[in-house]
């Protein structure tokens, strides 16, 4: 049984070994959410990745991975707006790309329950900023809960639906990664059920707002939080946890931090754990504080809930000592862990702890010292041949923008074929800018997925003012750094269906591109460089963009094929006579699956790391690299 079919079981009771994502992906069904848009994103990714094999399953039910995070938002948007319980999932950067209407649904708010699932990432393990989405329920005015665990993900998201509804908003439902990713038992509730269709109400004077119309309806988003601050103040979702005469404020994963933090230190504290933090329950928050003479507050990044207790103690002139970040015992930067809190506990109690943290370091340092193991391009990706097919055509001098997604590891060594980038889509547009104030040559680089999702608006701006660059689309048929997803391009919706999909060659003709191209990576590697060559020289003698169509699967997706067929091409090997140890294969390509032998200094191919693409066979200028007799 998979996953997917586990969590659509209907056995109310049954528990459950979960991921906070997996845990949300049930929740879906127990809220009765008839609708779910979303674009990938890690850590957010298996919300998804489950509900795509459900929604097939499940009736009166919809989901879509959208083209991007702004437009999950207004499909989810709207069917709320039309009566339907709806979902929206992003992480922390995606939010920024959906800022526009989520401004705006504060604004009209919504008919039925509306959740935004946004999946922050303390330490930036898979992203390029770490993003305190809480600002934003701030800035909109927006309710939001945070859950510390799995358990919590689901009745809490449960519990956001109904707020939703008494307040007509949509509820942000934020999450961090160490709680996304953390398994916990979870219990199974009942499933609810979804209407098919429902007639949509016409009210344009609330939900088009022009400025005449926004004009009223911001003193009614006022009013409304109001109200969800009375809600806060008695939800559930906020609790007092033990006793003693140190007070400790948190919320999220870093209240299981807070827990372990206290029996390891044996330290008498009462906690205020919060799971409603916008609007925070102010007279909660006052009173526990006039309880205690020192306050501590616990969260990671910014100093949200700290700054909230602060300007709480002020205004109702309490005598209390607030104690976090502004004092240094804890940093705004990265993902906390049950020593860190341990660490500054112990500097703001003075209470000591068993564990010698000196000794451990010491047998840390003493450990023999790991391989460094940066990420890589897989072997056999179809980015590594093309990016060394463009390093190859402009010899390295050319500017690289580059883009979201794992051809962004080109940054490394030996490719260097990244120099900047902003977000999604902005390898298309700074190389617009970075070619009207230069003579260089610029060679843009952007994914499939990346292409559909912000990369449009970039050609036609690109088009529309002539300017002078080089586009490669990497389509390697997925959205693959998030997980496999399927995007426009691939022709498998969100439900499982297959349909046409959508050509990018076509797609930029389309937009008025002169110049496109579609190439085979695997293709000889000559005609690759050739094929680049060809490209920036037609941009430098016309002034106007070029595009290039890299097309061939993601490796991972050739050997899934080929495990599933039983079809394999044959092996590459290194005839080691021909091999001169001019490291070419490696100094240039830097392929994982090859090697060098210690004695011989020569190229040797890792047979079980090797995806036979060839590539390898086109770079050795001794034609060393031979594939077996089939």
């Amino acid at each position: 049984m998979t996953k997917a079919e586990e969590l659509l079981e209907d056995t109310i009771g049954k528990r459950v070994l979960l991921l906070a994502n997996e845990a949300i992906a049930r929740g879906v069904l127990e809220a009765g959410v008839r609708l779910v848009a979303l674009y990938p994103g890690t850590p957010s990714s298996e919300i998804g990745n489950n509900l795509t094999f459900m929604a097939p399953h499940i009736p009166n039910f919809y989901f879509e991975f959208s083209a991007n995070e702004k437009v999950a938002l207004e499909v989810a948007g709207a069917a709320a707006v039309a009566g339907v319980r709806s979902m929206m999932v992003c992480k922390g950067p995606g939010l920024n790309v959906a800022a526009d209407p989520f401004f705006s649904l504060a604004y009209t708010g919504v008919r039925a329950g509306m959740v935004i699932v946004v999946a922050d990432d303390p330490s930036m393990w898979s992203s390029q900023n770490e993003n305190d989405s809480r600002y934003y329920a701030l800035m909109g005015n927006m309710p939001m809960v945070e859950p510390a665990d799995p358990a919590e993900a689901k009745s809490i998201l449960l519990e956001a639906y109904e707020i939703s509804e008494k307040l007509e908003l949509p509820v942000l439902l934020r999450t961090t990664t160490r709680v996304n990713h953390t398994r916990a038992p979870v219990d199974f509730g009942r499933i609810r059920e979804r209407p098919d269709t429902v007639e949509f109400e016409k009210e344009p004077y609330r939900f088009v707002p022009v400025p005449a119309v926004a004009k009223k309806r911001h003193p009614i988003l006022l009013e409304l939080m109001k109200k969800a601050a009375k809600i806060s103040e008695l939800t559930s979702l906020n609790f007092l946890h033990g006793k003693g005469e140190l007070g400790i404020i948190t919320s999220g994963v870093s209240y299981n931090y807070v827990l372990e933090a206290l029996t390891t230190l044996e330290l008498d504290a009462e906690v205020l754990k919060l799971g409603m933090t916008h609007p925070v329950p102010e007279k909660t928050i006052a009173n526990f504080l006039k309880r205690h003479k020192k306050t501590i507050v616990v969260e990671e990044l910014e100093p949200f809930l700290e700054t909230h207790a602060r300007r709480i103690a002020q205004l109702k002139e309490i005598d209390v000592e607030v104690l976090g970040k502004e004092q240094g015992y804890f940093t705004r930067t990265y993902e906390y862990s049950p020593r860190i809190v341990i660490e500054a506990l112990s500097k703001v109690t003075g209470r000591s702890t068993s564990i010698n943290w000196t000794a451990i370091d010491k047998k840390v340092k003493e450990l023999p010292e790991l391989p460094p193991r940066p990420p890589l391009l897989c072997a056999g990706c179809p980015h590594r041949a093309t990016y060394y097919a463009i390093r190859s055509a402009t010899r390295g001098k050319a500017i690289y923008p580059s883009d979201i997604g794992c051809y962004t590891l080109s940054i490394a060594p030996p490719l260097e074929t990244a120099d900047i980038l902003f977000d999604m889509g902005s390898s298309i547009t700074t190389a617009c800018g970075i070619a009207r104030v230069t003579d260089q040559d610029v060679v843009a680089t952007i994914g499939d997925s990346t292409f559909f999702a912000s990369g449009l608006p970039g050609i036609a701006n690109a088009v529309y003012n002539r300017h002078p660059i080089s586009l490669v689309v990497l389509d390697n048929r997925t959205t693959a750094m998030t997980g496999h997803q399927p995007h426009p391009g691939t022709g498998v919706t969100g439900m499982r269906e297959e349909v046409p999909p959508l050509d990018i060659a076509e797609a930029c003709k389309g937009l008025g591109v002169e110049y496109v191209k579609s190439v085979d990576p695997f293709g000889p590697m000559a005609k690759l460089v050739a094929d680049v060559r060809e490209m920036v020289t037609w941009v430098r003698e016309n002034q106007a963009p070029a595009v290039m169509v890299s097309v061939a699967p993601c490796a991972l997706l050739t050997a899934a094929e080929r495990r599933r067929t039983g079809e394999y091409p044959p092996k590459y090997y290194v005839d080691s006579e021909l091999c001169n140890a001019c490291k070419r294969c490696l100094n240039r390509l830097s392929c994982p699956a090859m090697y060098l032998e210690s004695e011989t200094e020569k190229a040797v191919i890792e047979e079980t790391l090797c995806n036979l693409c060839g590539t390898c066979t086109d770079v050795c200028p001794q034609g060393a690299i031979k594939q077996e007799d089939a």
